[in-house]
């Protein structure tokens, strides 16, 4: 994500960065590249302007011009106002306790994602020990109670509907009623969508806002769209009144126009971005740590945070303990192959470490060759993930026709086998913390 705005800014703080000495001609010539890289972005002209003035005013104090690392401190600037400008900081939703019932309301145009996000917020509320009534008040939209049954259903989340309905006030008044009587604390509600903002719409969500009286009101848009979303999210937020905006295909967005123009255009914070297809894909959006990826400074912390999702603390231990006496099997790294794809994709993963955001090609990653290596060693019997050494010719004839490679391939699979395992051997010695030991060297480890 954000390719574009990354790879530009980078270029621009590389001129700069590590200079003894640094003049205002320095300064101007970098912040001048940002501002081009800004507006290519499709960052709203108010907030390129606003960055410009403010970020030319501070580095040109004497804080920066006589410091003794000047261009360090000139990074800390722009990191400063990135922040600023996406949020300062991260959002919470802000519920009432598991005693009583809080509402959320999700809004949002047709085919900005609306009903798959608020699928994607039941199941992460789910997740933090909320009971969750999913509500289908989109009554407009051909099939939009249908697909939220659905995901409801794939989820484990109640759906609540009415066959025939007509008013989604009523819709909702009965899942109030419903909710009391099932003890659920929280009720999230798919309201109507239309292909564009229009006094219908809005005249509905008024009446169920009023009657609702939500705890949350949060827009759904598309994050590809750019500036369009932020002009949405401020109309919503001058007819409705917003607490929130979730942007949905935040992975997808090679530009960040909307996510760095939204709070400053809007004043409502981003609180979620969706960042995939699976019900697991919605995470809390963090200003700092997104400032940092497009300075290329990384952001372990959610990479490490992704692993531990994927990878308990005991299972940490022991893989730990496994590597250090070298016992870690063909299946202990299939386990790990397949806790990779929990995690995303290796693109994703890698744009995560310092120095790695939009440096990555997708051709550049052989994710097919994942794919291959779980084939083979699914295609082995347990004795033989168990121990490699015991796989002769034969077998490894037998694995290839199993799996669908060649003799070859099988042989390069444990060739690459025995030498992470030395490797691991070493890194987990040498590793004073196991859990992120295992959760990131071992993951990427998996790489050919």
């Amino acid at each position: 994500m954000f390719e574009k705005i990354t790879q530009k800014v980078q270029d621009a703080l590389r001129t700069i960065a590590g200079k003894a000495t640094i003049t205002e001609k320095n300064i101007e010539d970098a912040v001048e590249a940002i501002k081009m890289a800004l507006l290519e972005a499709d960052v709203n002209i108010r907030v390129v302007r606003r960055f410009v003035n403010s970020t030319i005013e501070e580095a040109k104090g004497e804080r920066v011009l006589r410091s003794v690392e000047p261009g360090q401190q000139f990074i800390k600037i722009v990191h400063d106002k990135l922040v600023s400008f996406l949020g300062d900081q991260k959002q919470d939703l802000h519920l009432k306790g598991p005693d009583a019932i809080s509402v959320i309301l999700m809004m949002g145009l047709q085919g900005s994602g609306k009903t798959t996000t608020a699928a994607k917020l039941a199941l992460r509320l789910k997740k933090e020990g909320r009971k969750i009534l999913l509500v289908a008040a989109d009554l407009v939209r051909p099939a939009a109670v249908e697909q939220l049954s659905v995901l409801g259903e794939k989820i484990g989340v109640p759906v609540y509907k009415e066959s025939g309905a007509t008013d989604p006030v009523r819709v909702y008044q009965g899942a109030l009623a419903w909710a009391k009587k099932n003890l659920i604390n929280t009720i999230i509600v798919d309201t109507t969508g239309r292909l564009q903002i229009d006094e219908a719409m809005m005249a509905e969500l008024k009446r169920l806002r009023d009657v609702a009286q939500p705890d949350e009101l949060l827009l759904v848009a598309d994050a590809m769209t750019g500036q369009s979303a932020v002009d949405i999210a401020k109309a919503f937020d001058e007819q409705i009144g917003l607490s929130g905006v979730i942007l949905t295909k935040f992975d997808s967005d090679t530009r960040g126009g909307a996510a760095l123009s939204l709070k400053t255009i809007t004043g409502k914070p981003l609180k979620f971005v969706g960042v995939g297809e699976k019900p697991e894909d919605l995470e809390p959006f963090y200003p700092d740590r997104m400032a940092s990826r497009i300075l290329g400074m990384g952001d372990v912390v959610s990479l490490v945070e992704k692993a531990q999702q994927v990878v308990s603390q005991e299972e940490a231990a022991r893989l730990q303990k496994k590597m250090e006496k070298e016992e870690f099997t063909l299946q202990d790294w299939l386990d790990q192959i397949r806790s990779v794809k929990k995690m995303g994709s290796l693109k994703s993963m890698l744009e995560l470490l310092p120095g790695m955001a939009g440096q990555i090609n997708e051709e550049d990653l052989n994710t097919a060759e994942l794919k291959i290596e779980e084939a083979i060693i699914c295609s082995m019997t347990k004795q033989e993930r168990a121990n490699y050494l015991i796989i002769g010719p034969s077998r490894r004839a037998r694995i290839a026709r199993g799996s669908g490679t060649s003799v070859a391939e099988v042989a390069r699979l444990l060739k690459k086998f025995e030498k992470m395992r030395t490797m691991m051997k070493k890194m987990a010695k040498m590793s004073k913390n196991p859990q992120a030991a295992q959760s990131l060297l071992s993951r990427l480890g998996g790489r050919g």
